[in-house]
């Protein structure tokens, strides 16, 4: 796109979009609060290594959001130390929180790194992180400044059409993968689109809805089950 163009666009999209969405990956809760990770215990990530959904009853309120746990313990932990189980970018895929992209978020797809949590969008994400963890990481944390504050809508936006000097498209990373791994296929999930994911839909639909994966919910707002508190999420590729 020329130059010209791309700011008229860029202007046009900020007065649709500018300030909206929530900076970190929240959904409104059953009492109207910010919560995280769709209701999982941030703790039990690193206890039992599974996303492990909390109760509604066991919570704690950090940095303007809301965490549900599934025990007095692993609440107790996050308060003595909130920013080890802080999920790293808000929680936003970390693949995209490489180029200054906030989008795509979800419970069951995840990875602990050097003391670190981070969470991917999709299973096509975490495939495009393990092609170079510590490049990624190191990109996203110096672009993470830049757009933690930031709505996502519209950051996202500013970074689709501005993008960062290192960005790499889709072909570039699935062509590093077929010569990473030879011979080995492509995960075959739907994201559901661009214009989906950014405009008509929130951040963290497909795994809340089920799209292309298993239904994850909403604790305290979906239907139980699959959303039962105390209970484990069932990944994409995971059988029952």
């Amino acid at each position: 796109m020329h130059t010209l163009a791309r700011v008229i666009v860029l202007v046009a999209m900020s007065a649709m979009v500018a300030g909206c969405g929530t900076r970190y990956a929240t959904m409104r809760g059953a009492q109207g609060e910010d919560l995280m990770l769709l209701g999982h215990d941030p703790v039990a990530y690193f206890t039992v290594g599974q996303p492990t959904r909390g109760f509604p009853t066991i919570r704690e309120d950090y940095d303007g959001v809301t965490f549900y746990f599934v025990s007095e313990a692993n609440r107790e932990a996050f308060r003595k130390e909130p920013a080890k189980f802080f999920p790293q970018y808000g929680a936003y895929c970390l693949s995209g929180a490489a180029y200054g992209i906030k989008l795509g978020y979800d419970p069951t797809e995840f990875t602990i790194r050097d003391g670190r949590i981070f969470f991917f969008g999709d299973v096509l994400g975490k495939e495009a992180w393990l092609l170079d963890p510590d490049w990624n990481i190191r990109h996203a944390d110096e672009v993470w400044p830049e757009a933690k504050d930031t709505g996502w809508r519209w950051q996202s936006l500013k970074r689709y059409m501005n993008k960062v000097p290192w960005y790499k498209n889709g072909k570039e990373i699935h062509d590093a993968f077929t010569q990473k791994y030879p011979g080995r296929p492509w995960p075959d999930f739907d994201p559901g689109g661009m214009v989906t994911n950014l405009f008509l839909k929130d951040q963290r639909w497909r795994a809340r809805e089920g799209y292309g994966q298993p239904v994850v919910g909403l604790v305290g707002m979906d239907p139980c089950p699959p959303a039962c508190p105390g209970t484990v999420s069932q990944a994409f590729g995971e059988k029952p």
